[in-house]
């Protein structure tokens, strides 16, 4: 094939716009990105036929659509699924971020006074509110809170942290703790062992140089057998009496007991940490939390503001979209306190759900769904995790749809699945597709059997 031979951009944009919902002169640009490369493929000395570019085109650019955010039905049973966005919002926070995204806002104003007004006030109250803490304040995720509070309390030469080895954890996307603190300008100073860490181990690193005692929560792992580390009041103790304070990584962001809300292990709160003389945590706002993604700072009034005045501060602090999210979700954790049933927080509302509950919903989508010359379609008693780096050995019980194909293999079915309108992600077990009730919405069941019906009908 000549180059002459090559499609013509325009008449292959005016063909994939018919298809493709994307802005056309995005198609153009990739179409012409695409055969600059085909071009320089042939002048290399490579072949290929006029059909074989343009299908190669077509199928890029469907993949390339898909790669924009769109709504996803989660059917894997992970409730906090970092791939599909961890935790969804509530309608009550989802209303709120319409209202304040479509016009403006008093984000810096103080209405009563007419004058300039401070970002997160009233944010920071309810969560100071919420965690009983002297104060709190909220940056844009867990790992930049971590940060700047390791740049504001270990600087100069008082910048050593002192961490056990067995808290020295990836956190996730391949960040882990010590990279954090280097990034931050503190020094690690690795006490204990990997499974076992005594008082003295920390009593014995403590130098001139110390800024403070940095605990992080195993959110992620879990780790028994042969262990040991001292009690929280006893390192607190410790940490005050050479003046410098104790900091804790907590994590997940439980704001209630989860075991009270599932049959899963209880997972430590930032309430009961500050109670047992932890003097700063941090913690995610979009894990077990169910907010947006961000990272909370609560603890000692004079520490929050400090923190606040770091210059830093400002290159970390959360925009309006963030703040109007993560202020109704924690109204809505102050309102429903007394009883948490009656949460509009999706995260808590799918740990409580009975398996009673998931059996007749999953009845009425097997009611819908004709017989099918592709496939038998069951429910099953299946096995739902919370997921996003949160609680690794819990285990909910839940119900799934399994789905046995016939007529198709489980690669077409599941991808199939995936590229549909809308977008469905389940997981195959023994020869099965499996999507978990747990994860989706009631709202989506029908969107389900839809799907299973075009699909396998």
């Amino acid at each position: 094939m000549s180059l002459r031979e090559l499609p013509s951009v325009e008449k292959l944009a005016n063909s994939l716009s018919k298809t493709i919902t994307l802005p056309k002169p995005l198609i153009i640009g990739f179409i012409r990105h695409e055969l600059n490369s085909w071009r320089q493929k042939l002048l290399d000395g490579g072949s290929a036929t006029r059909e074989e570019i343009e299908t190669s085109i077509t199928e890029n650019l469907s993949h390339f659509s898909a790669s924009k955010l769109q709504p996803v039905i989660n059917g894997t049973g992970v409730l906090i699924h970092t791939n599909l966005g961890r935790s969804p919002l509530g309608k009550t926070a989802a209303n709120a971020l319409q209202n304040i995204a479509t016009g403006y806002s008093n984000l810096e104003f103080n209405l009563p006074e007419g004058t300039r007004g401070k970002r997160a006030s009233y944010l920071e109250t309810a969560l100071a509110c919420l965690l009983d803490a002297e104060a709190a304040t909220a940056v844009n995720n867990c790992a930049a809170a971590l940060v700047i509070i390791l740049r504001h309390l270990a600087n100069g030469k008082k910048n050593e942290v002192i961490v056990s080895r067995g808290e020295l954890v990836e956190i996730g996307g391949g960040f882990r703790i010590p990279e954090i603190l280097e990034t931050s300008g503190a020094k690690l100073i690795e006490v204990g062992a990997t499974n076992k860490t005594h008082l003295s181990d920390y009593a014995d690193a403590i130098t001139p140089n110390t800024a403070l005692i940095l605990k992080v929560h195993r959110s992620n792992f879990y780790m028994g057998g042969f262990t040991a580390e001292p009690e929280v009041t006893e390192l607190s103790e410790l940490a005050h009496q050479h003046g410098f304070p104790l900091v804790e990584d907590i994590g997940s962001g439980a704001m209630m007991n989860t075991d009270e809300l599932a049959p899963i292990d209880h997972e430590p709160t930032p309430q009961a940490a500050l109670k047992n003389g932890i003097d700063l945590v941090c913690f995610s706002g979009d894990k077990l939390l169910g907010g947006p993604q961000s990272g909370i700072i609560a603890g000692k009034a004079e520490l929050v503001a400090g923190i606040k005045k770091e210059p830093f501060f400002r290159a970390v602090r959360c925009d309006k979209l963030i703040l109007t999210v993560l202020q109704e979700s924690i109204d809505e954790y102050l309102r429903t306190q007394a009883d948490p049933s009656k949460t509009d927080i999706p995260t808590l509302r799918n740990l409580a759900e009975t398996t009673e509950n998931l059996q007749a919903r999953a009845d009425q989508i097997l009611s819908k769904i004709s017989s099918l010359s592709k496939a038998e379609i069951t429910s099953i008693a299946s096995t739902a995790t919370t997921g996003g780096g949160t609680m690794p050995t819990s285990q909910i019980p839940s119900i799934a749809l399994s789905v046995t194909p016939t007529g198709i293999s489980l690669n077409k079915l599941s991808r199939a699945l995936r590229t549909g309108t809308p977008a469905i992600v389940g997981y195959t077990d023994q020869e099965k597709f499996c999507l978990d009730l747990r994860t989706i919405f009631p709202w989506q069941d029908d969107d389900v059997a839809a799907q299973l019906n075009n699909i396998l009908g």
